[in-house]
């Protein structure tokens, strides 16, 4: 498939109305507000259930894209899907899933109502993106020194 750069523009206006759209989700619901993360989290506490309801409406939306779009061949912008391979339940998995929750605990935050409250100027979501773009960093570094010593010992 041909590249030209009027599709490649409306590829990056299309991702970034879909992140608008997400963004906006996010704030109306209140998702961007560290404090509402905790509370839902706080279930000894005062617990909130809203989190819950944002995150079972997400997963109803995407389901239904996913159905729809598992039908087509290409994407609505003639792409090609990539879909993911199913993948093992392995130690690493098990550790970034817990050093995850730690953080969305301790911080409030995940990475999508952290980018919305950077984006925003909360000063505590741009250290935690900070922090976050630094983990991601030190992993794929990590990654790929191990591939690469792996790879030099076959």
């Amino acid at each position: 498939m041909k590249t030209d750069s009027r599709s490649v523009l409306i590829a990056i206006l299309s991702a970034a109305a879909a992140g608008a759209l997400f963004g906006i989700g996010l704030g109306i619901a209140g998702m961007s507000r560290p404090t509402k993360i905790q509370a839902f989290l706080d279930v000894t506490g005062a617990w909130d259930p809203s989190l819950a309801l944002v995150m079972v409406g997400a997963i109803g939306v995407h389901s239904l894209a996913v159905i729809a779009a598992k039908r087509r061949e290409r994407t609505a912008l003639g792409g090609i899907f990539h879909w993911p391979k199913p993948a093992a339940v392995d130690k690493a998995l098990l550790i970034g899933s817990a050093v995850f929750g730690i953080g969305w605990g301790l911080g409030g935050f995940c990475p999508g109502p952290a980018l919305l409250g950077a984006a925003a100027g909360n000063a505590t979501a741009i250290i935690f993106v900070v922090a976050m773009v630094a983990g991601m960093i030190a992993r794929h570094t990590s990654a790929r020194r191990e591939a690469a010593r792996t790879a030099g010992t076959s």
